[in-house]
């Protein structure tokens, strides 16, 4: 009966290996304010409870030309709330308004609206005919 192959001698480390089970030690306790703003609608109302927030459109368009970047930076910017998501070619601008905006929203609107990338969102959410219906609505209160 052949004998069975002598196991190799086990080199002993240089040094220790530290006990760790999960790469980030100092994780935080609450997410920040870039995380929940990041957060579906639905789950954050799951999670949290509804918002208190008003009546909201949102733009959500990709990286502009550089001719009109200038325009589109200055109406984002002015808007009460703007973020910037995604890297390389999945990057969108999100831009919400409030209905007491309108004019700000018409004027972005008509820089970024012919995008083909470009979404309409009522209340974060995607609905039916918000580029027909929803927003040629709310132009009629730019007529008072």
């Amino acid at each position: 009966m052949p004998e069975p192959p002598s196991a190799a001698p086990i080199a002993t480390p240089a040094r220790r290996p530290l006990e760790r089970f999960w790469p980030y030690v100092e994780l935080t306790e609450e997410p920040s304010a870039e995380e929940l703003a990041a957060l579906d609608p639905d789950l954050h109302a799951a999670l949290f409870g509804p918002r208190d927030l008003p009546f909201s459109f949102t733009l959500v368009f990709p990286d502009v030309p550089a001719s009109d970047e200038a325009a589109v930076r200055a109406l984002a910017d002015a808007a009460p709330e703007y973020r910037v998501v995604g890297t390389g070619a999945a990057r969108r601008h999100r831009v919400r308004f409030y209905s007491d905006e309108v004019a700000a929203l018409r004027d972005l609107y008509a820089l970024v609206g012919h995008l083909p990338e470009s979404e309409v969102l009522i209340d974060d959410r995607p609905v039916p005919f918000a580029r027909e219906l929803w927003l040629p609505l709310l132009w009629f209160q730019l007529l008072r």
